[in-house]
């Protein structure tokens, strides 16, 4: 078996394809999002009034695209870094502040996975909707949940990553 079908059936293989699709559905998400409020434009204007609620679908769409692309962003090293910082330091200084910034990044999206699901189980309780659909907003939590799961499983694998020393020069992961 080759490395690269070794990685592939290893569950941290799994785990990055299904983060890859979980984004895919993100965009699939977002570009929906875009068609209403282009939708709802052109209605303002030909029609005088615009798609009702489309304000609603926005916001419900925006919070769940943005939270599908968390755990993609964390995989592939695509987060907001400084580089200056970095620019000179070495291999092992660099590989330090990858197991760091992993370590950092695992704690945060647990917390978050923790807090939101707590505002989840509130959602449900106190049975809060939109005002114009009356859509129960708790439903939009379960995609955020999963995305958080997928969150704290993409910190951890790039955590194993930085601990195994897989850095570039320039400090991403390989």
């Amino acid at each position: 078996m080759s490395t690269e079908a070794e990685a592939q059936d290893h569950p941290a293989g799994l785990a990055r394809r299904i983060i890859e699709y979980w984004a895919i559905a993100g965009g699939l998400v977002l570009f929906a999002v875009v068609f209403i409020n282009a939708f709802s434009l052109v209605s303002l204007i030909f029609a005088g009034s615009p798609f009702p609620g489309d304000f609603e679908i926005v916001e419900v769409g925006v919070a769940i695209t943005v939270f599908a692309f968390l755990p993609y962003c964390q995989l592939t090293g695509s987060n907001v870094t400084a580089d200056i910082f970095t620019a000179g330091a070495g291999p092992r200084v660099l590989q330090v502040l990858a197991v760091l910034a992993s370590l950092a990044a695992t704690g945060f999206a647990a917390f978050l996975l923790w807090r939101m699901y707590g505002g989840f189980l509130d959602m449900r309780t106190y049975r809060e909707t939109t005002a114009i659909y009356q859509f129960p907003l708790w439903i939009a939590y379960i995609p955020i949940l999963i995305s958080l799961v997928l969150y704290v499983i993409a910190a951890a694998i790039t955590l194993v990553d930085a601990l195994k020393g897989r850095v570039s020069e320039s400090g991403e992961l390989l």
